[in-house]
C-alpha cells in the first residue's frame, strides 16, 4: 500500500499508486507520489516514466473522509498543496510521463493525466471532475488539456464523465486497449520513447513545456483559491456531508 517504483526495463521507471479501496489519496499520498515521480525523472538512467495504479481504478481524487475528520482547515491545505506538488511533478518530470489509466480517473486523477505527456487507457476507463459534488473546485486546468472548451464546461458543471474512447476521439488518449493489455501497451509506448537519446529526450521535454500556452502550476493554484473560499464560506462542508452515498462514477 502506498507509492512504489520499479524498473522493468532499461530506461523505464514505473511508479505505481496503491491506496485501497479506490485510490483516493490522503495528504501524505500526494506528496509521496510527487517525490517518486521527481526521483524517477532525476535518475540519469531513466528516459521515460510510466504512472499506473493498482486496484479498482486509477485515481478517485483526494481522500474526502480525511477532510471530513478534520475540524479545521489543515487537511484541506495539505490536500491543496499535495495535489499541486503531485501534478507539478508529473508536468515537470525531466523525462516524458506515460499515464496508464484503468477504471475511474476522477478529480485529482485528472490533474495527473492532464499533466502527463501521453495517456494509454483501458476500455473501461472513465475521466471526470466530480468536484462540485464533493464541495471543491479545481483541475479544470488539466481537463482543459484533454477536451475542447465547451465540453470542459459541461463536464465540469454536471460532474459527468467521458470514456477513454471519447477522449481518444479528441486526440488526448493515445491508445485504448482491453484491460489485460494496459500495462503492455503503456510499456510499449514507453519503450519507444526510451529508445531515444537520453539527453535529447530531456531537452525535448523542456522545450515542449516551454511553449505551452498555459502555466499549469499557476493556473491550478488560482483555481485552488476558490476551493478554499468555498471552505471558508461553509458550502464545501455542506456539500461534502452528502458524499459517500454512492460509488465513484
Amino acid at each position: 500500500m502506498g507509492v512504489s517504483t520499479s524498473s522493468p526495463e532499461k530506461g523505464i521507471s514505473v511508479v505505481t499508486v496503491d491506496f485501497p479501496p479506490v485510490n483516493a489519496l490522503p495528504v501524505r499520498g500526494w506528496f509521496e507520489l510527487a517525490d517518486a515521480v521527481r526521483a524517477a525523472g532525476e535518475d540519469p538512467g531513466v528516459r521515460c516514466v510510466v504512472l499506473r495504479a493498482e486496484g479498482r481504478g486509477f485515481n478517485a481524487g483526494v481522500d474526502i473522509k480525511e477532510l471530513q475528520r478534520d475540524t479545521g482547515h489543515g487537511a484541506l491545505i495539505g490536500a491543496n498543496r499535495g495535489c499541486a506538488e503531485a501534478f507539478a511533478a508529473v508536468y515537470e518530470c525531466e523525462v516524458p510521463v506515460v499515464a496508464a489509466v484503468h477504471g475511474f480517473c476522477l478529480g485529482g486523477g485528472i490533474g495527473l493525466v492532464g499533466n502527463a505527456d501521453a495517456i494509454v487507457a483501458s476500455e473501461d476507463a472513465v475521466f471526470g471532475l466530480p468536484e462540485l459534488d464533493r464541495g471543491a473546485l479545481g483541475a479544470a486546468t488539466h481537463l482543459a488539456r484533454l477536451v475542447p472548451p465547451h465540453l470542459l464546461r459541461v463536464l465540469y458543471y454536471t460532474s459527468r464523465t467521458a470514456t477513454a474512447a471519447e477522449l481518444r476521439d479528441h486526440g488526448s488518449v493515445w491508445r485504448v486497449v482491453p484491460g489485460g493489455e494496459l500495462r503492455a501497451a503503456a510499456l510499449e509506448l514507453a519503450r519507444e520513447i526510451a529508445a531515444k537519446d537520453g539527453r535529447l529526450i530531456r531537452l525535448a521535454k523542456a522545450a515542449i513545456n516551454g511553449i505551452d500556452p498555459v502555466d499549469v502550476r499557476r493556473s491550478y493554484r488560482f483555481e485552488q483559491g476558490f476551493t478554499f473560499e468555498a471552505a471558508l464560506a461553509g458550502v464545501a462542508s455542506r456539500v461534502r456531508d452528502t458524499f459517500g452515498k454512492e460509488a465513484p462514477r
